[in-house]
């Protein structure tokens, strides 16, 4: 395929991911982006979907939909988007990645943006990542060593409107699938060891065309103006399970 108009649509049964019920389980898969397949590689491609119901309305975790309404709503605005996305790896029994196994490494300090065997953990799995990432045409543009031992970071952007999230989104899938291969796991956890240990987030950096020209900083202050009438309902959506999984981040 060389667009999307190139890709059928398809169908799948919602009963075997928790997403229908089994009486009525037909679901569909609409291609909304398409990128090139750095695993299978040329000419295979990696398709984005978002999945719609037996009725065509969309699926109860499908986010994308209304926010695709949003940001065509706002469209000329030209918001842009860029991501960072840390991220923890963790053995296949969920011990971090490089630590020992009775115990803990040093104290935190000498490993954000770290370089050496005995300071950053798992560089070539991150370093494939980002590679994959590239020869897939996401728009990925940096990686660094985080607080924790273990834990990375990965950015994306910037990105314009609703291809933030469908190339977020396809960057964490090929996270996922190349760990795989390395026999890791990446999690998204908020706070992946308790205690004095550094949480993981996904911080937005965010601009509109006005915030963006000479004189944007009051259209950046009556933004943030805005958002602080609403904190308590955005950091409700901002995390699964109504912000809880966030609560537990901060130290």
């Amino acid at each position: 395929p060389s667009c999307l108009a190139d890709i059928p649509e398809w169908n799948f049964d919602g009963s075997s991911t928790a997403q229908a019920e089994g009486s009525n389980s037909d679901m569909f898969l609409v291609p909304v982006c398409m990128f090139r397949d750095p695993f299978c590689l040329d000419p295979n491609k990696l398709v984005l979907c978002e999945v719609l119901k037996y009725n065509r309305k969309p699926a109860e975790t499908n986010l994308r939909h209304t926010c695709k309404k949003v940001m065509d709503l706002v469209k000329d605005s030209h918001p842009w988007f860029g991501m960072e996305q840390e991220y923890t790896l963790l053995g296949i029994n969920g011990h971090p990645y490089g630590w020992p196994d009775n115990g803990f490494p040093g104290p935190q300090g000498p490993y954000y943006c770290g370089v050496g065997a005995d300071k950053v953990y798992g560089r070539d799995i991150v370093e494939s990542h980002y590679k994959a990432c590239l020869y897939a045409g996401v728009k990925i543009c940096g990686t660094n060593a985080e607080v924790m031992p273990s834990q990375w970071e990965f950015q994306v952007g910037p990105c314009e409107g609703i291809e933030m999230g469908d190339h977020l989104w396809m960057a964490r899938f090929i996270l996922h699938r190349v760990c795989e291969d390395f026999g890791v796991v990446a999690t998204l956890d908020p706070k992946p060891m308790t205690g004095n240990w550094n949480g993981a987030g996904c911080h937005t950096n965010y601009s509109t065309e006005e915030m963006r020209r000479e004189g944007g900083l009051k259209h950046i202050e009556a933004a943030i103006e805005k958002l602080s009438k609403r904190h308590d309902y955005h950091i409700c959506v901002y995390a699964p399970r109504g912000g809880r999984d966030q609560s537990r981040r901060p130290t």
